[in-house]
């Protein structure tokens, strides 16, 4: 394929107003933090199908106007006077549009097969080794037309819903459609108003929830040996896990207990964790959007914090559940907040205790159209658990490469895919062995079928007790 395919790079020229220096937004502090913690890029890539007969010409115009409306866009990183990071929005500049245009006799499939490589390429490969700006661009050209499109963009100026609400101006995405508020805060101007008194205030009040759950900490969630050395290829590793039969018993779950499939989720992880590990209380990091806040809906920047929330794991799957709506509720209302702040209260408490301590557990629900559609569950027909058990074998679980680094001894993501569980989990080796992961993720299903028909499951939180539910 390789020599079918001829790379190029249009410059796109763009201006726009806005051009000036501001500090950085807790949201960015936030995310800056776990990318130097792990080494990783934290990039948002994707790939998208184009309308007919749009050229290539086309998709630079749009990209010039994409640049020149949006300042996060014109943002990069620098330092100020004091050394500290801040953020720098250029008035103007110009930016690559690069053009992979393939053979004519290349079937149209086989450019979006390529386009669905590169951007996962893209993902993980460090953008300032490409482009001066956080966002790159690349189009499929095939036979004269622009046929498929990948687009990376960088975490410090955007997340995933601001990615998505960046997409409504490229006529693609699935918020296309939606009016997005043109007199949305721009990133620089949210993170002006953070140094507020009023803003202050929030954080200080965030802080307050954070040192009841900080206080009492561990060394580390799981124990063991220290963070991971960080050597390329060792201790932290990747698992792929899908079960149509848990996301089916999640929904019939959701419907017994009157909550979100969310909710739900997090209290059937948790409890899995608790009776694979026997650590319980278990507190644990989730991530808040914080896009419910006033004014910062349709914010084209990046606003996901973490959340703080301790679960007692003792009792039934549906306590777990009735405290995962409590608990959930709390994490989220104080979920903003300046991580400087948060870094004080850490450093002081650690001093209090006598030794420092971390959250090294965390649970990640990265739906986004499909939670919808799994909440949606009134109309839809109940199933039985023999219904359920049926999909069992379809149950699939692979493990992958090893990571290059990672702070978190577990880290599950909920991935954003339709009518399946799908979990990708980040473990330290050094303290969770493969059988144990493996028997933590069946374990999640199980737990999931039992308790969508019994209001009485135990949660079993004991380290003996590996097997699953009976």
């Amino acid at each position: 394929m390789a020599e079918q395919v001829v790379h190029d790079r249009v410059t796109v020229p763009f201006s726009g107003p806005g051009a000036g220096t501001a500090p950085l937004s807790w949201g960015q502090k936030s995310i800056l933090q776990d990318m130097r913690n792990s080494d990783w890029t934290y990039n948002i890539s994707g790939a998208h199908h184009l309308p007919e007969r749009l050229t290539v010409a086309d998709v630079a115009e749009r990209l010039g106007r994409l640049m020149g409306k949006h300042t996060a866009l014109r943002t990069r990183i620098g330092t100020d006077d004091e050394g500290n990071p801040c953020q720098v929005v250029h008035g103007s500049g110009e930016i690559d549009l690069e053009v992979m245009t393939f053979a004519d006799h290349v079937d149209r499939t086989d450019a979006v097969d390529h386009g669905n490589k590169l951007w996962l390429k893209w993902m993980a490969a460090p953008l300032e080794e490409h482009t001066p700006w956080p966002l790159r661009m690349g189009v499929m050209q095939h036979r004269g037309e622009a046929v498929y499109l990948v687009l990376t963009l960088g975490h410090l100026v955007v997340d995933g819903v601001g990615g998505l609400l960046l997409m409504t101006d490229l006529g693609l995405g699935e918020l296309v459609g939606r009016r997005v508020d043109p007199d949305a805060v721009r990133l620089a101007d949210l993170a002006r108003r953070e140094a507020t008194p009023e803003l202050r205030r929030v954080s200080d009040r965030a802080m307050r929830h954070w040192e009841t759950h900080l206080r009492s900490l561990p060394p580390l969630t799981f124990g063991g040996p220290d963070a991971p050395d960080y050597e390329a290829g060792r201790r932290c590793r990747n698992v792929r896990f899908q079960s149509r039969a848990a996301y089916l018993a999640v929904v019939e779950l959701a419907r017994r207990t009157r909550t979100d499939t969310g909710r739900v989720l997090l209290a059937v992880i948790a409890t899995a964790i608790a009776r694979t590990t026997g650590v319980s209380p278990l507190t644990l990091h989730v991530a808040a959007g914080n896009r419910y806040r006033p004014g910062l809906a349709d914010v084209i920047g990046s606003v996901v914090q973490n959340a703080v929330l301790t679960l007692d794991l003792d009792g039934t799957v549906d306590d777990v559940v009735a405290q995962a709506r409590q608990a959930t509720t709390a994490a989220l209302m104080n979920s903003y907040y300046d991580p400087d702040r948060l870094a004080e209260l850490t450093a002081r408490l650690d001093a209090e205790r006598g030794y420092p301590a971390r959250i090294t557990c965390r649970i990640n629900d990265r739906r986004f159209s499909t939670r919808t559609r799994a909440d949606a569950v009134a109309d839809a027909a109940p199933l039985t658990k023999d219904e359920i058990r049926a999909r069992l074998p379809e149950t699939y679980l692979k493990w992958n490469k090893f990571v290059y680094r990672w702070t978190d001894q577990l880290f599950v993501n909920i991935e954003d895919h339709s009518d399946t569980l799908y979990l990708q989990v980040v473990s330290d080796t050094d303290v969770f062995p493969a059988e144990q992961v493996e028997a933590m993720l069946h374990l999640v299903e199980e737990l999931a079928i039992e308790a969508a028909f019994h209001p009485d499951v135990p949660t079993g939180a004991s380290p003996a007790r590996l097997s699953p539910v009976p």
